[in-house]
């Protein structure tokens, strides 16, 4: 068999329930380590192997994380692969980096595996689960965007005065700074902007960069 027919024999047989809950939006989901559970034997089966890697990626004042599944007929070589992204927190009450990373992740993880899986994770439409995860989602989104718009805003003079003396004491360079950004002026800098420069002096990378 082809590498295609594989897939398809694994796409047509994979069971993946949903098995967990979400409390907040009251309806079930399926994680990554679930899917994996559920396609190791089906991979051994086939004679495929399947490898997962991540990249980070910074686009502006968000970072994302891309995750890669791909899968190979280890008799062949040939291979197939997905890929899909996730936005990293801005912060997360009580989580460090390295969570707020690894949670951006495992949900890059799981929407690669569902695409190379053909694993569909919406509701029926007339549910009262997926009635519960639309409301809780427009309900997010609203806040999403309330964000947004407080994200978008210039900071103010005394913010502006507190980056300066953040660089002064992280020895960053303030033009880089605006550079990095496409700005002229430190009064271009947004809330989101600064917040992500707060929040990110600590990194080795923005360091390199903004030094």
């Amino acid at each position: 068999m082809t590498i295609h027919e594989k897939m398809m024999k694994i796409q047509t047989t994979l069971k993946a329930p949903k098995n967990l809950r979400n409390s907040f939006g009251g309806y079930m989901y399926r994680n990554a380590e679930g899917i994996l559970e559920a396609v190791k034997p089906l991979l051994e089966e086939q004679k495929l192997a399947m490898y997962i890697t991540d990249d980070v990626i910074a686009v502006g004042d968000r970072v994302y994380v891309k995750a890669t599944v791909k899968v190979q007929d280890i008799e062949t070589e040939a291979s197939v692969e997905a890929t899909a992204l996730a936005r990293e927190a801005l912060n997360k009450k009580g989580m460090d980096d390295s969570q707020i990373t690894g949670t951006a992740s495992s949900y890059a993880r799981k929407y690669a595996l569902n695409g190379i899986f053909l694993l569909d994770d919406t509701k029926d439409a007339d549910t009262d689960e997926n009635q519960k995860e639309r409301k809780a989602r427009a309900d997010k989104q609203t806040d999403d965007n309330n964000a947004e718009a407080i994200r978008g805003m210039k900071i103010s003079k005394i913010k502006q005065d507190t980056l300066l003396s953040l660089c002064d004491e992280m020895a960053f360079d303030i033009n880089k700074i605006l550079a990095s950004y496409h700005h002229k002026d430190i009064s271009e800098i947004t809330e989101g902007e600064y917040q992500y420069i707060v929040a990110n002096k600590d990194k080795a990378n923005v360091r390199k960069i903004w030094s």
